[in-house]
């Protein structure tokens, strides 16, 4: 792990960078903790782009926990729309009633509080810690660690595809002692991962680490670790089920089989994916029709 020592004013003109060149993001902008936790849920492998629109359409039905809590968890998963990976939806319900339930309506602002929500991991809890109350904790995005990597450590990429103790450990070193100071520098390392120091074609002659970046002073050398395929889409199970969970949005209405066949033909692969639907929770099957939960 690369030395952290005298990385202050370096870390200090990553904030500089960041107050010049982030991006107005809502959840920035008014950094509310219920805006806050859907965003960080959204964004879980999903991007920007894609999120901007839905997390709009959400906190203009559900502008607190209350008011998504009242609602059935079929309504969240319709409202989630295309963004994939839709369990997100049903966890982010589930949160919410778990806050109206246990903490008067509000999202809470202590750690072990915020991984008592279903759905809340230690990243998720770091990150609305910190953003949205202003505390002092290591957030460790795909971003921030490939940012560590290659100013700390010189590796293009982490050497882990988990998060580590050590990663952890150093990135609590690196952040200033007062706690809103801490959490501006974590949003800063995010943002310059999300915007210059990227996994393709970094910009590294426009990242403010660029005179002390170690892979930079280094020649950048290639990646020498097990190689970072992306995920394949068309027809895989993943596609199946995004077809399916489309046909379950389109209506109010129960769903025959038939609409579903009509989604995907491959039978095999359909059954398998309708039967990891209702495993998920995110379908029912009522008397052999379908319907969201």
């Amino acid at each position: 792990m690369g030395d952290t020592s005298g990385r202050s004013t370096e870390l200090a003109a990553v904030v500089q960078w960041f107050e010049a060149s982030a991006r107005d993001l809502p959840w920035r902008t008014k950094p509310e903790p219920w805006a806050v936790l859907v965003s960080e849920v959204m964004l879980q492998q999903t991007p920007v782009s894609r999120v901007l629109p839905v997390f709009d359409a959400w906190m203009h039905r559900w502008p607190s926990p209350h008011g998504l809590a009242q609602e059935s968890p079929g309504e969240a998963v319709r409202m989630w729309g295309r963004l994939g990976y839709p369990r997100r939806a049903l966890r982010l319900h589930a949160a919410a009633t778990k806050c109206v339930e246990s903490f008067n309506g509000r999202v809470p602002s202590s750690l072990a509080d915020l991984r008592s929500l279903p759905g809340v991991g230690e990243y998720t809890a770091a990150a609305v810690a910190a953003f949205a109350f202003g505390q002092r904790h290591a957030v460790l995005d795909t971003n921030v660690r490939r940012v560590h990597a290659r100013w700390l450590d010189g590796t293009e990429h982490p050497a882990t595809h988990s998060v580590t103790a050590a990663e952890r450990a150093r990135a609590l070193e690196l952040l200033p002692a007062a706690p809103r100071e801490a959490a501006r520098s974590s949003v800063s390392v995010m943002e310059l991962g999300a915007l210059v120091c990227t996994a393709h074609a970094p910009r590294c002659t426009e990242c403010p680490l660029n005179d002390t970046c170690t892979w930079q002073l280094n020649g950048r050398p290639a990646w020498e670790g097990p190689p970072r395929r992306g995920q394949a889409w068309a027809g895989t199970d993943r596609q199946c089920r995004g077809r399916l969970m489309a046909v379950m949005r389109s209506t109010h209405e129960d769903v025959a089989s038939s609409s579903l066949v009509a989604a995907w033909d491959d039978d095999e692969q359909r059954e398998r994916a309708l039967a990891g639907l209702i495993d998920d929770g995110l379908i029912v099957n009522v008397d052999g029709r379908y319907r969201l939960p």
